[in-house]
């Protein structure tokens, strides 16, 4: 019997399977996804296999499969699928597409075999003739019979609470035994918390998603924040589960996970299965084992979540599915949307889109009557939305207020005085976002990228937040030697500083990327905050949406024109929807909420729709723009990017990539570049970028597979290809 491997290399030269002899002792064994371990070339490395066959005419000799890694986990017939439809729709390598489903305890080439924690435990090994003879023999055993009475009574000890002198010498013996047992590192007790009841308008939308819960079918749930969306997936759920099915729940980030992984164990406990980066590798390797065991019924986590071997799926729910963070950045650059759109086609179930702020793509889907649209336009209760309100800055520059407006900070200190809590946004970490010298003008950038680098004042450290290149920050100019370095920008450990001086009484919290890296930080704390043991929450975009504080009464955003000013497509859009999500925050439990948005364009539309609470009035006024500049959704995009460490190198190549591009680009097609990328140098690798706007692909993905072929063996140029850009 032979085999079809595909190996551990992700260069595209090798982006297909070898052929290896079963040997007699594997044939029984072997399955299809298994991990194994073969002769390649003059080293052993691992491999999938993706055929079995039984008879082969060989012109050469091949060399025998040595061993199977694992026969417990293996990517089973769907997984095997979807890596290829992976391939296909981001042209990656189909190592790359399966590396992808797996967490890195399971990659294919992680040396370590098992994640498995044991727990040792100490067992009766005689009958119990024999223990009682002993016991009545050993008098001055004291210790030694205490420890087999209790065995005797049926229980199992952990050897790590039984004395160790007394429990080497009943082993030596025979009388007692150690046993090792597998035991998860994450384990929930179920908390009988009784599910709230629906709303008229909830009942409605979950009905219309049960009824076609036999059917491939997306929808859109469009609930303002607060409308009761959790509680409706959470129905949802256990209406499938009551069904004999399973279900895959998807969040955007890791912050957003901690409130709902909560609510979804109070009411499921171990039926649930979470998986996230933040988990370590032995958590994730459980989780894995625990889904592929079928031992849940519910899967919950960030994007990688969508390929957990869910067997049975009868409902996949993806919320906030506005949000970029679904769309992966690096090799292979998928849509967690695409793949929940291909696994709920190959499962016949429905895939809810869940939003406050839907993507203008999903939207024009769902008015188009692509998806089902089901609108949710009240909060549960008595809530209400909070009012908003736009203070301009140019005023209150002039008056020295570099941070917080006269009006945001009467507003906080009554709130404070009320014993309600603040939350403040500045999507900008550090303490400033650039160090200049005032002298002579010198600006610190980082040496290996085009980019300012940005000071972090707690460790006096200047970052690059590409490349992470760090430097000690200094008062003295390298050029000019004069000690006039200053300062400027904003990032929110200056907030935390400024907000320090002005209420310094007051418990204040930073949530950013600096102060929530270790692990179990973001648990710890949004559990302080829920317990009232902070008045001020300062924080980037991680503390806009999904988070739910019900003393969160007062929303501030520091500068509501920082996403405005980036240079993309999307930048309205993304703004919209950041300031609407944090808005949310305010006023969610019966106290009533209030937002101010601090600008230098108070005139701006976005901020007008913003301040109405008008998603539509936004999404009309930007599908203008959109329709008049030919992007989504009217146009696809395609964003090819071409880098060398050689400037002249990436410019000629880039204009080659155009060439090539102009002659097959058939129809409607619109080719734009080559320009420099944004930033131009990252890692001391120069980029071009060259964009291509479609409606119908006439052949563009041939043209593009064929243009990828070519830079296969090119070493010195590197081509990167991301059909369906979120960003460019």
């Amino acid at each position: 019997m032979f085999a079809d491997v595909l190996v551990q290399f992700k260069v595209k030269s090798l982006d297909h399977t070898f052929t290896y002899h079963i040997p007699s002792h594997l044939e029984d064994s072997l399955e299809l996804g298994m991990k194994v371990r073969v002769p390649f070339g003059n080293q052993v490395i691992n491999g999938f296999v993706l055929r079995i066959y039984r008879e082969k005419k060989m012109e050469v000799e091949v060399k025998d499969i040595l061993e199977v890694i694992t026969k417990e986990l293996k990517l089973n017939e769907e997984l095997l699928a979807l890596g290829k439809y992976i391939k296909e729709l981001t042209l990656c390598t189909l190592i790359s597409a399966y590396q992808t489903m797996l967490p890195s305890s399971l990659k294919i080439n992680n040396k370590k075999e098992s994640y498995e924690q044991k727990i040792s435990y100490i067992s009766l090994n005689k009958e119990l003739e024999e223990i009682d003879a002993f016991i009545e023999q050993n008098k001055r055993g004291k210790k030694q019979n205490e420890l087999l009475e209790e065995l005797k009574r049926g229980r199992l000890l952990k050897k790590e609470i039984v004395n160790k002198s007394s429990l080497q010498k009943l082993i030596e013996l025979g009388l007692v035994r150690e046993e090792k047992e597998s035991q998860y590192r994450i384990w929930q007790e179920r908390d009988e918390t009784l599910k709230k009841e629906l709303t008229e308008a909830q009942e409605k939308i979950k009905n219309a998603i049960m009824e076609k819960k036999e059917e491939e079918s997306t929808f859109l749930l469009h609930g303002i924040t607060g409308s009761g969306k959790t509680e409706i997936y959470m129905q949802l759920c256990e209406e499938t589960i009551q069904n004999g099915k399973n279900v895959i729940l998807l969040v955007p980030e890791i912050s957003l996970t901690t409130q709902i992984v909560r609510r979804f164990y109070k009411r499921f406990g171990n039926d649930v299965a979470i998986f996230h980066s933040s988990l370590s590798e032995g958590e994730k390797y459980d989780e894995y084992q625990k889904i592929y065991r079928e031992e849940v019924h519910i899967v919950v986590g960030t994007r990688s979540a969508i390929f957990t071997p869910l067997k049975n799926i009868g409902l996949i729910v993806i919320d906030e599915e506005h949000s970029s963070n679904y769309k992966q950045e690096n090799n292979p650059r998928y849509h967690a949307i695409d793949i929940a759109k291909w696994r709920s086609h190959y499962h016949k179930c429905p895939l809810v889109l869940g939003s406050a702020t839907p993507s203008l793509e999903s939207m024009a889907r769902a008015l188009k009557g692509v998806y089902t649209y089901l609108p949710l336009n009240k909060r549960i209760g008595k809530s209400e939305l909070p009012m908003i309100q736009i203070v301009d800055m140019a005023p209150e520059f002039k008056k020295r207020n570099l941070v917080l407006s006269d009006e945001l900070q009467m507003e906080i200190m009554q709130t404070l005085e009320r014993g309600e809590q603040v939350m403040l946004l500045l999507n900008r970490r550090g303490f400033s976002t650039i160090v200049t010298c005032q002298s002579c003008g010198y600006t610190y950038k980082c040496p290996y990228c085009d980019i300012t680098l940005t000071l972090h004042n707690t460790s006096n450290h200047l970052r690059c937040h590409y490349c992470g290149y760090t430097k000690i920050n200094s008062d003295t100019c390298p050029e000019c030697g004069e000690k006039a370095i200053r300062d400027f920008g904003l990032g929110t450990q200056k907030v935390e500083s400024t907000l320090k001086e002005l209420y310094p009484s007051y418990r204040i919290v930073r949530m950013d990327a600096d102060t929530t890296s270790r692990k179990g930080s973001h648990e710890k704390m949004i559990s302080a905050i829920e317990k009232g043991e902070y008045d001020i929450i300062i924080g980037t975009q991680m503390i806009s949406k999904g988070l739910d504080f019900p003393k969160v009464t007062l929303v501030g955003v520091v500068n509501a024109d920082e996403s405005l000013n980036i240079p993309d497509f999307r930048s309205g859009e993304n703004t919209f929807s950041l300031l609407s999500q944090v808005s949310g925050r305010a006023g969610r439990g019966e106290l009533k909420g209030r937002v101010i948005l601090q600008t230098f364009n108070p005139d701006n539309k976005t901020l007008q729709y913003v301040l109405r609470h008008d998603y539509m009035g936004n999404y009309q006024y930007e599908m203008e723009l959109r329709k008049k500049l030919k992007y989504p959704p009217y146009y696809f995009l395609v964003s090819i990017k071409i880098m060398s460490k050689e400037y002249e190198r990436a410019s000629k190549e880039a204009t080659k990539v155009v060439q090539f591009l102009k002659k097959g680009l058939k129809g409607n097609m619109i080719l734009l570049g080559p320009t420099t990328a944004s930033p131009f140098r990252i890692n001391s690798i120069y980029r071009f970028q060259i964009i291509i706007k479609y409606r119908v692909d006439e052949g563009l993905k041939q043209n593009l597979a064929s243009l990828d072929e070519q830079y296969i063996n090119v070493r010195d140029v590197h081509l990167e290809i991301d059909i369906h850009p979120s960003r460019i």
